[in-house]
């Protein structure tokens, strides 16, 4: 199966509305994607990923192979119930930890993470589109979005059959915007009860994937999928993810439009559909929801 490929640039032509359809059937049958000509630069994109490996040589390997988990791994025990990653968060909005993350990269990702913002406000402005939504209402219902970017290296690994690099989850929040590896595979997403490997980044693509609180607001017509990291016995993989999720008090809910009529007498409901039988099922639902509220 061909990953679907999201391609910007023909959203502002005669492809519009076959893009938006391809868009739209990613999140719903898939809920992950590549994008391409997304607008961020891709000097920009090759410039973290060299200070991040940089960073990673210099302050992160050394440590991380000296850990009581990588020892563990080296005398030949399964290790469980922890993560084959070395990682570090960096926390852009609502309240910055630039002084947390370090020296070498202090500059360049938070200049990262503004354009992940106008990508993630896009992204969302079409996913509303094509839920029939109002054009604003992701970016309004995250309430003051908070915007983050986990940096991660899953260092090279002489068992990966002994442990995991990261354990199998959904995300917990919205958008997320991930800057890989150029050579070294690992990610794996559950694509129809089997593992889909995800090969590195090619050219200046970046993968998305949804998170749990796009599939509550969307009323579970989009998905947030199961994925997973596994180590390598060839190299170090990196992985730059940034997250655009919900404000801390934002109230998350199912838009009420997506929604169900939330009850009603089967009688009625069959009398109406004695006349509507022939219409869309989802404009007999909204019908519905209105006549029975």
């Amino acid at each position: 199966m061909e990953i679907p490929v999201i391609k910007m640039d023909e959203l502002h032509g005669e492809k519009r509305l076959e893009t938006l359809s391809l868009l739209h059937d990613a999140c719903a049958q898939w809920g992950f994607f590549w994008l391409e000509n997304h607008g961020i630069e891709e000097d920009l994109m090759h410039k973290i990923k060299g200070l991040v490996n940089k960073h990673y040589d210099q302050s992160m390997e050394k440590n991380f192979y000296n850990s009581e988990m990588a020892n563990n791994l080296g005398a030949g025990n399964v290790v469980s119930n922890v993560d084959w990653e070395c990682s570090f968060m960096y926390r852009h909005q609502p309240e910055p930890n630039t002084h947390d993350i370090p020296e070498l990269v202090r500059t360049t990702i938070p200049k990262y993470a503004e354009e992940v913002i106008k990508l993630a406000d896009q992204l969302g402005e079409l996913m509303s589109e094509n839920l029939g939504l109002e054009k604003d209402y992701l970016k309004k219902a995250f309430f003051n979005p908070s915007v983050g970017i986990k940096v991660a290296k899953y260092p090279r690994c002489s068992h990966p059959e002994l442990v995991m690099g990261l354990r199998g989850h959904t995300d917990a929040g919205g958008i997320i915007i991930l800057l890989q590896d150029d050579l070294v595979p690992g990610l794996e997403f559950l694509k129809d009860g089997r593992w889909m490997p995800i090969p590195p980044t090619q050219g200046n693509r970046i993968f998305v994937n949804l998170g749990d609180q796009i599939e509550v607001i969307s009323n579970g017509i989009y998905k947030s999928i199961c994925h997973q990291v596994v180590p390598n016995k060839n190299g170090s993989r990196l992985s730059i993810a940034a997250f655009y999720n919900p404000g801390p008090d934002a109230i998350v809910f199912p838009a009420p439009k997506l929604t169900y009529p939330s009850q009603y007498r089967f009688k009625d409901y069959l009398d109406f559909y004695s006349t509507s039988k022939f219409i869309d099922k989802v404009s007999r639902f909204q019908t519905t929801k209105m006549i029975f509220k």
